[in-house]
């Protein structure tokens, strides 16, 4: 998800300190407005070497570099200054955490149990001590460390620590247990680890903690934290085993250290963990074995059994790293590309690594989860996600997954429905085992519409068109913690979300804050929802959602005019009455933020891509939507610079998305404008957005634009270098665009595989569709169904290098068809 401008522009970093062992071999090329391409292809065993974990780590990307496994419960990584718990270039390292979100833009996200080596004695007036505990503030004990050696790989990590006499950090993670191995100074001849349960990432704070020494190898206990962006407290267990016994310990807390004790328990912000010392003179490397669980502190214990030891013998960590890393190889191995040079194909694979990375497993080893009823239950036979951005995982990493995952995607369906039925409502941000409410809109409408549409709802269709209807139909009572759609009263009743910045909220965000964005939101939702009701024989509800559908007429005030740009009509807040909102100063722009969740009126105008015809003749007719979205693009500079005209003319910052009229690829709710060209016939337009915004994705740390959000930027990435993007939710369409690849192929899993084949694709130059074959026959239409795509099968580009204005893609038969198109309007 979003929040308080966190989205920012990348911009590269001239004499940045290298984030990998081998050069950046294609670095020159990115700068070159043309490189000949080079083909090559990494072998299987070397892929979780192609993703660089730093990628994101930079200007709020919000990406971890740390170890996790796909969709892992756990994680490693470094803690630093950052809210979102590292950025890379923090300048200490306060621990190593257990828990982190990637890409997410709140703050309060991970971090817990903080973990660090250290060396010096601990005791009275020791080097740590135990009479002031202020000596285990992890912000004073914090450790320096270097980039040079810091390796990211998928599923490895490794960093050195400068303090302490130079110690070196390695985190592995399967799917419910990692290792970090330290290896301390030849010279040390004591080894302390210390366990901070006081602490984790910055703006995270810890509400209550408890922790256990047990015997002399092991270290475990829980703690609360309040998350997400201010919301719900709730509880991680935890057990960390070492593989060897540790000489010496103790606890501390509020009052200081205690050499010798077993346990501990504070409050709020008080100071709290163990250390445990160990003697190095047999060895200079210490394992830790860790894991953590939602449920209780046998969850913790279960999950360590079963990912972290075999038998009854801690897995030794290089074993773990050859475990996990083959984990992520098999993943990767999936998708398979030809072209392009080094860096091209490790923001690829790095991409695809992002995209895997949540939601997260919720379900411990033996199946057991806690629900939104906090009652434990049991998944038998699938496994129980956690962590829903769906704002932001609903356009494009929740079809990656769908597509390429189909199992994955069939258990998080099983999930949401289960949070409707142990919880009352379907979520919108739900984070651990609670609704935050973060957001607005109706996100999981077209999410589960999607997942229906691509047959992960196989079997619960009628359960989940029922939790569907309730939540397009209804409102959650006060006592819910769901918030639901919160602005339906007015919206069933006018047809629109009434805009009131006063009306009371169960979280941060609530959709009146923000009705006119809200309006567009239910609509495209209603949209999605009147397919799945036509599809399962619901013609009345059909009928009904279909006309929703168009409620964001509703929102468009015709009379709007935007000046510099010589537009007329544009989305606008209503009030409760019905009347247009006006500012203060009795002046309405379509480009201020009143009544769009982190955007203006320019960018959520595109937000009706389920009745283009009619999007159309409100912006008067098919040649002054173009124009528009040439304006809103800075089209002509893309065509003069298509390598660097987007960090120019495009929204760049920190605090970007309000005022402003361009297209913002670092946020949501215009990621799908690029297809708006294809959408009016104009697909060799897309072609060129695509490839202007394809050059702010780089193997950098700033390499990711805006937030990751759970993936979404990275699904984003991932479809537009392929060739195809899912923008109408719940069609079932992918659009068909100029693919960054000579060739692809992604296995879709039950043994199909789609191959895509653009022989000359050279994503450093503007390149378009002249036409497409699918299995060697013609296809004139710019998209492909949901039905079709399933097969597999070889979908064909010939490019070259002069737009085809009047060629493929162009004509009105090649268009897909608008579910809910009003009545009349046509492309003109």
């Amino acid at each position: 998800m979003t929040r308080f401008s966190h989205h920012v522009a990348v911009v590269a970093t001239a004499g940045a300190r290298p984030v990998r062992r081998r050069p950046l071999a294609g670095l020159a090329c990115l700068l070159a407005l043309s490189c000949a391409p080079l083909v090559l292809q990494a072998a299987p065993a070397a892929l979780e070497r192609e993703v660089n974990t730093f990628i994101g780590s930079k200007d709020d990307g919000n990406t971890f570099p740390g170890a996790s496994a796909p969709f892992g419960l756990i994680q490693v990584s470094p803690i630093g200054e950052h809210y979102a718990g590292w950025r890379y270039d923090d300048p200490k390292i306060r621990g190593f955490g257990h828990s982190f979100l990637s890409g997410a833009g709140c703050w309060e996200q991970g971090g817990q149990v903080s973990v660090l080596p250290v060396t010096g004695s601990i005791g009275p007036g020791g080097d740590f001590n135990t009479d002031d505990a202020k000596s285990f503030d992890h912000k004073r004990y914090a450790s320096s460390y270097t980039h040079d050696g810091e390796v990211g790989q998928a599923g490895y990590y490794k960093v050195r620590l400068t303090n302490y006499g130079g110690i070196d950090a390695e985190a592995t993670a399967r799917t419910r247990a990692a290792a970090e191995r330290y290896t301390f100074a030849a010279d040390a001849g004591t080894g302390n680890v210390l366990v901070n349960l006081g602490q984790a990432n910055e703006r995270h704070s810890v509400i209550g903690s408890v922790v256990d020494v047990v015997g002399d190898r092991a270290v475990e206990g829980k703690l609360v934290t309040k998350s997400f962006c201010g919301g719900h407290q709730y509880t991680t267990w935890f057990r960390i085993e070492f593989d060897r016994p540790f000489k010496a310990f103790g606890t501390w807390g509020e009052g200081g250290g205690l050499p010798g004790a077993r346990h501990g328990m504070e409050g709020e912000l008080k100071p709290s963990g163990a250390w445990l010392s160990f003697d190095l003179s047999k060895g200079r490397a210490v394992t830790a074995v860790s894991a953590i669980s939602h449920v209780d502190a046998e969850g913790a214990r279960a999950n360590l059994r079963s990912d972290g030891m075999q038998g009854d013998r801690l897995l030794g960590f290089d074993q773990m790293r050859q475990m996990a890393q083959q984990q992520w190889r098999k993943e990767l191995a999936a998708v398979r590309v030809q072209g392009g040079n080094s860096d091209d194909r490790t923001v690829l694979y790095t991409a695809l690594y992002h995209a895997l990375l949540q939601p997260l497993t919720g379900s411990d080893a033996d199946g057991r989860y806690r629900g939104y009823d906090d009652n434990i239950h049991r998944a038998d036979g699938w496994t129980y996600y956690e962590y829903f951005s769906l704002w932001d995982t609903y356009r494009a990493q929740n079809q990656w997954l769908a597509l390429t995952k189909p199992e994955v995607a069939r258990d998080i369906g099983r999930t949401l429905l289960a949070i409707e039925a142990q919880g009352g409502w379907l979520p919108r941000w739900g984070y651990a085992n609670f609704e935050t409410n973060i957001m607005t809109g109706d996100p999981v409408t077209p999410f589960l519409v999607d997942l229906w549409r691509f047959g992960a709802l196989a079997g619960r269709e009628g359960e989940a068109y029922t939790a569907l209807r309730k939540n397009a139909f209804e409102v959650p009572p006060m006592n819910s913690r769901h918030a639901g759609r919160s602005g339906n009263p007015n919206y069933l009743a006018n047809g629109y979300v009434q805009y009131d910045r006063a009306f009371p909220s169960k979280g941060m965000d609530v959709d009146p804050h923000h009705g006119g964005s809200a309006t567009l939101e239910y609509a495209l939702a209603d949209c999605a929802l009147a397919q799945m009701a036509d599809g399962l024989g619901h013609a009345t509800d059909a009928g009904v959602l279909r006309e929703r559908g168009r409620n964001w007429h509703k929102v468009w005030d015709p009379s709007v005019r935007d000046e510099e740009g010589d537009f007329n009509g544009f989305p606008r807040p209503r009030m409760e009455d019905g009347a247009w909102y006006l500012p203060a100063d009795g002046k309405y722009s379509p480009r201020s933020h009143h009544g769009f969740h982190e955007g203006t009126a320019w960018q959520y105008q595109w937000l009706a891509q389920q009745d283009v015809p009619g999007l159309v003749q409100a912006m008067h007719g098919r040649e002054q939507t173009a124009r528009r979205l040439d304006t809103f693009f800075a089209y002509d500079a893309l065509v003069t610079s298509p390598l660097t005209a987007a960090r120019k003319e495009w929204v760049v910052g920190p605090y970007s998305y309000y005022n402003q009229f361009r297209y913002n690829p670092n946020n949501e709710p215009d990621l799908h404008a690029p297809w708006m060209y294809t959408l009016i016939g104009q697909p060799w337009k897309t072609a060129t957005v695509v490839r202007a915004a394809q050059q702010l994705f780089t193997n950098a740390p700033n390499g990711v634009t805006g937030n990751d959000d759970l993936g979404t930027m990275s699904a984003w990435y991932l479809f537009s270098a392929l060739g195809l993007y899912p923008a109408v939710p719940g069609s079932g369409e992918f659009l068909l665009h100029t693919p960054r690849f000579a060739r692809a192929e992604i296995d879709l899993g039950q043994g199909k595989t789609l191959t895509l084949k653009a022989p000359g694709a050279d994503g450093r130059q503007l390149q378009y569709v002249q036409n497409v074959q699918i299995d060697g026959r013609a296809h004139a239409p710019v998209w492909l169904d949901w039905a079709q795509l399933q097969r597999g099968g070889t979908i064909a580009f010939a490019l070259g290098g002069t737009a085809p204005e009047n060629g493929w893609g162009t004509q009105a038969e090649a268009l897909p068809a608008s579910f809910c198109a009003t009545p009349g309007a046509v492309l003109e």
